[in-house]
């Protein structure tokens, strides 16, 4: 059997897309299909968004890349501008969420290490997902994608997702924790939404046991949930927090933010990359945040996905192969009781792109930011009738 040039590492459907406008993404054939799954939280402006466009254009003209050794003025504007929206006070850019985390974990480990902890420990959630990379493989709370890659980078703790009781419980037996490590909302996990008080009571636990308090937030920031980071619906601060996917609206672009004494740790050769924060990236990144403030995208996720979730309890919920309906701003999930691993194929030839996680039990929307009611409607429609069609409901509403 002959190998083929490119590694087998996905398992992909069959459709190859040829170019995008706003939600809609158009393949080879010349078939329309309304992108719910926005490159997995990455194209929150949509394709082929003008301002992105012009601004990577025009960059790429002038100056692609240079190296961190010298002072890159778009690099510092698009810093100034995250530490703004974010209230963080400083910046590492990288190109990739999983080398966002991994400044994040090394920030830890020092940290720790200032503080003479010889082997410092990062308490992780079980069903998170931090990356593909050594050390992000290991703190994430997946067997599934760990098996195979062992030996895993030691220095993590697993406690359940949205259980206080169980991170009190570690600390009460290990001396070694500097940092607790959780997503807002936990993504690849299924669209797993916390107690409203959780990031609250987490934030109390560091602060009483002087440990960082690290958010991930890849997948949730960028006005994903409503608001430009997910931990802005409280009332709390992170010392870290990562971002990267809808940074830079499909461009790579990944940015570890931290503040106050998580923002003293780095200094000149303890971190560093080639290719992060480069001018062309900046630029991209600095044209998706001003079009979300300008745009009022937040505003626009929040009251948009609130109108989705809506129709899809109007919908579904009364359901009994429906477990749980789910999400914040345009991050959405409906959890079936049965796996449902076969509707990303059925949505596809009805036109629509989403996907399934959370055990293959969840389907999973991201929509555009720019998505508009219309949309939303179809959106709601098309994916309701392919679950009644999946679970064999031959019922009318």
């Amino acid at each position: 059997m002959a190998i083929q040039p490119l590694m087998n590492t996905y398992n992909r459907l069959s459709v190859a897309f040829d170019y995008g406008q706003g939600a809609w993404i158009y393949d080879t054939d010349g078939h329309k299909y309304l992108d719910a799954l926005s490159g997995i939280a990455v194209t929150g402006l949509g394709h082929a968004h003008p301002a992105v466009t012009e601004a990577i254009c025009k960059q790429a003209g002038k100056l692609i890349h240079c190296s961190n050794l010298y002072t890159i003025p778009l690099q510092q504007q698009l810093a100034e501008k995250l530490t703004q929206v974010s209230g963080m006070d400083n910046v590492f850019f990288g190109n990739s969420g999983a080398e966002a985390n991994e400044a994040a974990i090394k920030i830890a480990r020092r940290y720790g290490h200032s503080r003479q902890i010889d082997k410092p420990a990062i308490i992780v959630m079980e069903n998170s997902f931090h990356g593909r990379t050594l050390a992000t493989l290991s703190a994430t709370g997946n067997r599934a994608t760990q098996a195979g890659f062992e030996p895993l980078v030691s220095g993590f703790i697993r406690a359940p997702f949205n259980n206080l009781e169980a991170v009190k419980q570690i600390l009460r037996s290990n001396n070694d924790v500097v940092a607790i490590m959780v997503e807002p909302i936990q993504g690849e996990g299924g669209i797993q939404v916390p107690d409203n008080s959780y990031l609250e009571n987490l934030r109390a636990i560091c602060d009483e046991h002087e440990l960082l308090l690290i958010l991930d937030e890849v997948q949730t920031g960028n006005g994903r949930t409503g608001r430009y980071f997910a931990y802005q619906h409280t009332s709390i601060m992170p010392d870290v927090v990562t971002t990267a996917k809808g940074l830079g609206n499909g461009f790579p672009i990944g940015a570890c933010l931290a503040r106050g004494k998580a923002a003293e740790v780095f200094g000149p050769g303890t971190h560093g990359t080639t290719y992060g924060g480069n001018p062309l990236a900046c630029a991209a990144a600095l044209a998706v945040i001003n079009t979300i403030e300008q745009d009022n995208l937040c505003q626009h996720a929040a009251s948009l996905g609130q109108y989705i979730l809506d129709s899809f309890h109007i919908q579904l919920a009364d359901k009994p192969y429906i477990k749980e309906i789910r999400g914040k701003g345009l991050m959405i999930g409906i959890e079936l009781k049965d796996a449902g691993t076969e509707l990303a194929v059925l949505a596809k030839v009805k036109g629509v792109l989403l996907n399934i996680t959370g055990g293959g039990r969840v389907v999973r929307l991201l929509p555009p930011l720019i998505m508009n009611q219309t949309e939303a409607d179809l959106l709601v429609n098309t994916v309701s009738s392919l679950i009644r069609i999946y679970a064999g409901d031959d019922t009318t509403d």
